[in-house]
């Protein structure tokens, strides 16, 4: 599933390409997307000038002079730029036909991705309303962290991959973090001190500002706004390495399912 640094690079692939762009048409293929498109959505976005692009979370926010798109990516799905003549492929399910004669191009086998309109204002919205706030933003620190934590006896990796207490960090970039803290994945959330959390807000966002520089994690389902994939992968130190040699210690990287999902960790370094 594309996360935050992957929407992140999508939109800043996409701006150059859709900024003070006018949508000459709207075509819709495939409505029954993770939420159905509404039938009279191209109607609202023909003739729009796209103003700016912004991401809050995993969602990608296109406000235009006369409401804001919301597009998210779901589990497949990417946004791209191509010619406008080039016809569409098998799981191509949008396309908006700009003025300058290219065509932003939703691709989504899965179809688990959506495309929603507003004209509200975006922190109200019922999908962004309860988000907590952004990792790389000022408003995340030690302090909020440790606090948000008191009494919480649910493990730490499920506690920062929970958007209602900080939004986008997904669970690669919450195993990289923990290993980078030296925190154990296992331990409860209200039983970390200040100091460890302050340590752990510090890995987040260093992790992530990495990935978003380097082009987000090289995922099979996942391609960039300019069509590459992001190299991330290549660079990471506990996911995915079940087996092999901690590279920061002589443990050996362990896996183990928390919250569902795939966790790795060094339980010799990570305390």
């Amino acid at each position: 599933m594309p996360e935050l640094p992957e929407v992140e690079t999508t939109k800043r692939g996409l701006a150059p390409h859709l900024e003070g762009r006018r949508v000459k048409l709207c075509e819709i293929r495939q409505h029954s997307l993770r939420w159905p498109v509404d039938v009279d959505f191209a109607e609202k976005i023909k003739g729009a000038r796209i103003e700016h692009l912004e991401r809050r979370a995993k969602y990608l926010l296109v406000q235009t002079d006369r409401g804001m798109a919301i597009w998210h990516l779901g589990m497949s799905g990417s946004l791209r730029i191509v010619d406008g003549n080039l016809l569409p492929q098998k799981h191509d399910h949008i396309d908006w036909l700009l003025d300058s004669g290219q065509r932003l191009r939703f691709h989504d086998p899965r179809r688990f991705g959506a495309l929603l309109w507003t004209t509200e204002a975006i922190a109200g919205h019922e999908l962004i309303a309860h988000l907590g706030p952004e990792p790389l933003s000022d408003d995340f620190h030690g302090d909020y962290l440790f606090s948000r934590s008191r009494g919480r006896k649910a493990p730490v990796k499920s506690f920062i991959m929970d958007g209602r207490i900080v939004v986008g960090v997904g669970n690669i970039y919450a195993s990289e973090a923990l290993f980078m803290a030296g925190i154990r994945p296992q331990t409860p959330a209200g039983k970390i001190t200040r100091t460890r959390y302050e340590r752990l807000v510090e890995a987040i966002k260093t992790v992530l500002a990495a990935a978003i520089e380097q082009g987000g994690t090289t995922l099979k389902d996942f391609v960039g706004g300019d069509g590459k994939p992001g190299y991330f992968a290549q660079q990471l130190n506990a996911y995915g390495r079940a087996g092999l040699p901690c590279p920061r210690c002589p443990g050996t990287i362990r896996e183990q399912i928390i919250g569902q999902r795939n966790t790795f960790f060094c339980p010799r370094c990570q305390r």
